[in-house]
């Protein structure tokens, strides 16, 4: 129970996003399917759906477009702040902070991570190991996405009697950057809404929330 508790945040969102993957699975496949009769051509298994391009694309172009939020948010928090925002550091922090600050060399403890303590190229590394995992994790499902988008837009092409095209000639066509920016804009638009209604709004008890009576102008402070 106590491991329930401890961690029930992340398990929490991963029963969701099982859930979830369930759920577009099957109407998914009966989309597909549906669409599948409706040219003329066989439904297919379950199984070989999830298996499919067009699952993949379905899965990989929103999971690309949640990494790229991620490191653009990250990166960005490091230099640009917003006053009065739960989601900005301090105006004074802006920039990579001071050793002291962030407890680094002779700054760290007996609990602060190992590659904390050297301050060599090991702990230049892990400074930036948040980032660096969320950019090979967005460069891959976007690489993930781009083939499978790929795939099943190439099939839908034969489907309809038109010429396959190459991987590197439907990255230039419009049928991939409106699946990719569709995703892009709402994951924009979700931090924007995020850093300007923190000024303002509240949410007792929520760390993603200034507390109840903080005033607006109050940077980075914590319900």
């Amino acid at each position: 129970m106590r491991f329930a508790r401890d961690n029930s945040l992340s398990l929490f969102f991963g029963a969701l996003l099982l859930l979830a993957l369930v759920g577009q699975s099957f109407t998914g496949h009966n989309v597909y399917n549906q669409d599948q009769l409706a040219h003329g051509s066989e439904a297919i298994s379950y199984g070989r759906y999830l298996v499919s391009s067009h699952f993949g694309a379905a899965v990989l172009e929103n999971w690309q477009s949640e990494y790229l939020q991620f490191v653009l948010f990250i990166f960005a928090t490091i230099w640009f702040v917003q006053r009065g925002s739960n989601e900005s550091k301090r105006i004074e922090d802006i920039g990579l902070e001071s050793k002291q600050k962030q407890r680094i060399g002779r700054y760290s403890d007996g609990r602060s991570p190992a590659w904390a303590r050297p301050d060599d190229w090991r702990t230049r590394i892990y400074s930036n190991s948040l980032l660096l995992v969320l950019v090979a994790l967005f460069l891959g499902s976007w690489l993930g996405q781009s083939f499978t988008s790929w795939t099943d837009y190439d099939a839908d092409q034969r489907e309809h009697g038109q010429p396959a095209l190459s991987w590197g000639r439907y990255l230039t066509t419009a049928h991939f950057w409106e699946r990719s920016l569709q995703n892009w804009q709402s994951e924009f638009l979700a931090v924007v809404t995020m850093a300007v209604f923190t000024i303002y709004l509240r949410q007792r008890g929520s760390p993603e929330s200034k507390p109840v009576g903080a005033p607006h102008d109050e940077t980075a402070s914590s319900g």
